[in-house]
C-alpha cells in the first residue's frame, strides 16, 4: 500500500480529519522527519489501534491529533473546524473540552486520592460526569478514597483513564497505556478502555507496539518511518479478556 491516502475516508461521521501531515524536528543542522504526509480520519464511535515500533511516528501523530503539538505542514480538522491555524488558547480549549489523554505513565498527584485526582478534571469540564461514576466505570468504586501509593500500577492507570473520560470527551487518545504493565494487569486496563468505548461510544485511538492489542480494534493502522503503511479492519474483534502475551 502507498501512503498518500491510506487512512482517509469520506464517511460523513468523521470526527477528526488529518491531511498531508508532516512533522520535522530540527537540532542544529540535523533534521528528523517524524511524520511524512500522513492522511487519517477518525470516525465517530470507532476504536482504532495505531501499531508500530518505537520511532515509527505514532506518538507524534497522536500528539498532533490531540492538540499537544503542531505539524510542520498539513492540516487537522475537528468536526470540520481547522486546528492547525489556531492560537494556543484555542488549542487549550480543544484539549480541555474535547480530548481525553491516557499516557504510559499515570501522572497522578500523589497527595490526592483517586477521587480527588479525577475531580481536578470535572471541576473545569463543561458537562462532566460525577467523579465517582467515572471511577465506577473503570472498576474502582471501592478504591476511590485511596491514594496512588496505595494502588497497584494497573489501578493507577485506571484512575488515569477515569480522569480522562470524566469530562465526557469526544476523543480518547491512549499512548501506550499498557506499556509499563505486565500482561494480566494490562488486560484489566484494556477492559476498562473497552467498557468505556462500549458504554459511552467515545471515539478512541490507542497506540501500541504490541500486535496482540490490535485484535480488539475496529481498525488497525500500521505505522513505519513516519507513514501509515497499511490499514486493516477486524471482521471479528476479540474481547480484551481474551488477549494474552
Amino acid at each position: 500500500m502507498g501512503t498518500e491516502s491510506r487512512a482517509a475516508t469520506t464517511d460523513s461521521q468523521s470526527v477528526l480529519q488529518a491531511r498531508e501531515l508532516s512533522k520535522v524536528y530540527r537540532t542544529g543542522e540535523v533534521e528528523v522527519h517524524a511524520l511524512r504526509n500522513v492522511n487519517l480520519d477518525l470516525v465517530s464511535g470507532e476504536l482504532i489501534v495505531l501499531l508500530g515500533a518505537s520511532g515509527s511516528g505514532k506518538s507524534t501523530l497522536l500528539n498532533i491529533l490531540g492538540g499537544l503539538d503542531t505539524p510542520t505542514s498539513g492540516e487537522v480538522r475537528f468536526l470540520g473546524q481547522p486546528l492547525t491555524a489556531v492560537d494556543d488558547a484555542a488549542l487549550t480549549r480543544y484539549r480541555r473540552d474535547h480530548v481525553g489523554f491516557v499516557f504510559q505513565f499515570y501522572n497522578l498527584i500523589p497527595s490526592l486520592t483517586a477521587l480527588e485526582n479525577v475531580s481536578l478534571v470535572t471541576e473545569i469540564a463543561r458537562q462532566p460526569m460525577a467523579p465517582e461514576e467515572a471511577l465506577q466505570l473503570v472498576g474502582l468504586g471501592p478504591r476511590i478514597h485511596h491514594f496512588p501509593a496505595q494502588l497497584s500500577g494497573g489501578e493507577q492507570q485506571r484512575v488515569a483513564i477515569a480522569r480522562a473520560i470524566a469530562k465526557r470527551p469526544d476523543l480518547l487518545l491512549c499512548d501506550e497505556p499498557t506499556g509499563a504493565l505486565d500482561s494480566p494487569t494490562a488486560v484489566l486496563v484494556l477492559q476498562a478502555i473497552e467498557r468505556i468505548h462500549a458504554e459511552l461510544g467515545t471515539t478512541t485511538a490507542l497506540i501500541t507496539h504490541n500486535s496482540v492489542i490490535a485484535e480488539m480494534a475496529t481498525r488497525v493502522l500500521y505505522m513505519r518511518d513516519g507513514q501509515i503503511q497499511q490499514e486493516t479492519r477486524n471482521a471479528t474483534r476479540r474481547a480484551a479478556s481474551e488477549l494474552s502475551w
